[in-house]
């Protein structure tokens, strides 16, 4: 009985506190567009490293510990965030029919990409970092690609977690345009 009302003090504290605020990555601009072979392009669910799968935002401080953020967190969960993100940009980029998994068409996609991530993060140089390795399946051609990537996009100054977010999105637009350009 005692750590019940223990229990239930701590969660009425918990419930005192300010609610966490919550940053959305805006859609960056895309740019001009890359023609690829594939007409349809499925996108795997991207894979983060484990400190990057709570909403938590994650910051590299100058001794390259990552920490984060208090009380701020991801509008979304980061994988299906940065997975709808990628698919988005991958079919604005290159004009073919693009949705994230699973698949919702009948017929099948021509082409796959999956984004294995290792690095996920507001870098202590003012840059936000995605590195990893990408997989382009072209199903109907018959050619597989894959290739190791680190890209990322500065973090104005002084613009706090919004910019963060700006530099997210345009990281992983920069990722789309990689993928469109040298996967398929």
């Amino acid at each position: 009985m005692r750590l019940l009302l223990i229990a239930a003090s701590l969660a009425g504290l918990t419930a005192c506190g300010p609610p966490p605020e919550r940053f959305a990555a805006p859609l960056a601009p895309s740019g001009e567009r890359v023609a690829v072979g594939a007409r349809s392009i499925e996108v795997r669910q991207v894979s983060l490293p484990s400190y990057a799968l709570d909403e938590e935002i994650w910051i590299e401080t100058a001794e390259g510990a990552l920490v984060p953020s208090e009380g701020q967190l991801w509008a979304d969960d980061p994988v299906r965030g940065m997975t709808l993100e990628l698919a988005r940009q991958l079919a604005t980029i290159t004009g073919a029919r693009v949705a994230s998994e699973p698949w919702p068409f009948d017929d099948l996609s021509e082409a796959r990409v999956e984004v294995r991530a290792d690095r996920f993060v507001a870098g202590a140089d003012g840059r936000f970092h995605i590195s990893g390795q990408y997989f382009a399946i072209d199903s109907e051609r018959g050619r597989d690609r894959s290739a190791e990537f680190a890209v990322s996009a500065p973090i104005p100054p002084e613009s706090g977690l919004p910019g963060i977010a700006a530099a997210r999105a345009a990281a992983v637009r920069d990722l789309a345009r990689l993928i469109a350009r040298d996967g398929f």
